[in-house]
């Protein structure tokens, strides 16, 4: 493709060279640079990519996109000067990539928890339809069923519209993805058409990054606003947040709620740790989940769905035959008589919903034991929040490590301790050793009773001063278990 024609949607301050010669490939990485290549290079948070930019050109880039012209040129390649190459890349791989999103229904999915299980559920309901999808998520990226792996909740420019393209060439009608509040914010999605969006719940995360909860918020708005008057945009009427993320969008406006009226509307009648018995805009449906987060979630797929154009009934019995993603309040039964549940939840607000949803199984027959920890690296902010939650709906505590990357898993604990009085550390237990953790916990455990491991859920692997381990919850509690 020629280079002025990726150029066509953006507004360079500068250019210097041809703007007619040929481009093979875009990247960021100046790593991945190849013979014809456009090089991208981006200020991030922790590598500046203008300092590659002679690397780049070394490997045979033809071209730059830059912020900042570099002081000695290099005959024969082209620079073009942008105010900002975070907001060109996905413009540019847009058009290289010709345009996928424009050939696909595109939803995304957006919010602090369970934008994993709507994504992957709508996935796995459209195939069951008999559509051919895609799928962008935390877990793994999917074409029609081929999986692949995934680094990040929402890759960058230049992959997510690869592989949108290839789910092109692949015949997908649908494609539904993850859209995290980085990806937002470094303008990940920039360029993408989408069909819709949905709002899912915000609660306190990545304030490491946003510095304030004003611009996470912010950050998950703006897939709102920026959604064509020909989409659709579901919000959840039960969180606070809910009318905000769609006061400014142009899309049509639909709710979900299991508490207030809304245009798609559930309530729970009957509830077991094997699942649910729900009611449904009016219909009866069994579902193979537990927790009223869960029936929100299910709302939010059944809203999509019907926004997509499908019928009631048809979305509900699919809906029926559906089961969890992984790691996401997964039991796993005891030779013992007590459940062991693996769940993801790493924020206050999600340990909160998989302890409530826990307890209305319970119904206050057993005993609840919770492991968890907290990431290093990530807000430090929410470490004593996630061990008061624990305490708060758990019969016994145990605090243990989760990824500490590279910070010291026992400090990591020591904040977790921090938000906890005297009374409360009566219920606490400290493990560093994550197995152990959980071995003590299911030694601890009387039949009847649940082991809550939170925290890591689908992850394979625990990283530890830089390095990531194979670790995975369910191996464990199976090894514990004897199976």
């Amino acid at each position: 493709m020629k280079l002025n024609e990726l150029l066509k949607n953006i507004k360079p301050i500068s250019l210097l060279g041809n703007a007619e010669v040929d481009i093979k490939g875009v990247n960021i990485d100046s790593r991945r640079i190849k013979e014809g290549h456009l090089f991208v290079a981006m200020k991030g948070t922790q590598v500046d990519g203008h300092k590659y930019i002679p690397k780049a050109i070394e490997l045979g880039a033809k071209a730059v996109l830059c912020e900042d012209l570099p002081a000695e040129k290099v005959d024969g390649i082209t620079y073009i000067q942008v105010e900002s190459t975070e907001d060109a890349v996905g413009k540019v791989a847009t058009l290289f990539y010709r345009d996928p999103s424009k050939k696909l229904k595109l939803v995304g999915v957006t919010g602090t928890n369970g934008k994993t299980t709507i994504a992957t559920l709508l996935y796995n309901m459209f195939r069951k339809m008999g559509h051919k999808c895609g799928l962008l998520s935390t877990v793994c990226n999917y074409i029609e069923g081929e999986p692949i792996p995934a680094d990040h909740t929402t890759p960058d420019p230049i992959e997510l519209n690869e592989l949108l393209g290839r789910m092109v060439d692949a015949g997908c009608e649908y494609a539904f993805m993850e859209c995290s509040s980085h990806a937002i914010a470094q303008k990940r999605i920039g360029g993408l058409k989408f069909a819709g969006g949905i709002f899912t719940n915000l609660t306190r995360d990545h304030l490491d990054y946003h510095k304030t909860f004003e611009n996470y918020r912010n950050a998950k708005k703006a897939f709102f606003d920026g959604l064509p008057k020909s989409a659709f945009a579901i919000t959840n009427a039960d969180d606070k947040n809910g009318m905000i993320m769609v006061q400014n969008t142009k899309a049509t406006v639909k709710t979900y709620s299991v508490q207030k009226m809304a245009d798609f509307k559930a309530r729970i009648l009957e509830c077991h740790f094997e699942g649910m018995y729900l009611e449904i805009d009016g219909h009866e449906v069994g579902v193979q989940f537990i927790g009223k987060f869960n029936v929100s979630n299910l709302l939010a797929v059944y809203g999509a769905a019907r926004m997509l154009g499908k019928q009631p009934q048809d979305i509900l019995v699919v809906m029926s035959t559906l089961h969890s993603v992984n790691g996401r309040l997964e039991p796993i039964h005891s030779p013992e008589g007590f459940t062991a549940v693996v769940d993801y939840a790493h924020t206050p607000d999600a340990l909160e919903n998989v302890l409530n949803a826990i307890h209305d199984v319970l119904n206050g027959k057993g005993h609840v034991i919770t492991v968890c920890g907290a990431g290093g690296h990530r807000d430090k902010g929410k470490r004593p929040l996630m061990a008061q939650e624990a305490v708060k709906q758990s019969d016994k505590v145990i605090l243990t490590s989760d990824n500490p990357r590279d910070e010291e898993p026992q400090a990591i604990i020591d904040d977790m301790v921090a938000g906890l009085n005297a009374q409360q550390m009566k219920k606490v237990l400290t493990i560093v050793d994550r197995k152990e953790a959980i071995r003590t916990a299911c030694m601890m455990a009387q039949t009847g009773d649940v082991v809550l491991v939170a925290g890591k859920g689908h992850e394979d692997y625990q990283e530890i001063n830089g390095v990531k381990h194979h670790f995975d919850d369910h191996e464990v509690l199976h090894d514990i278990f004897g199976n």
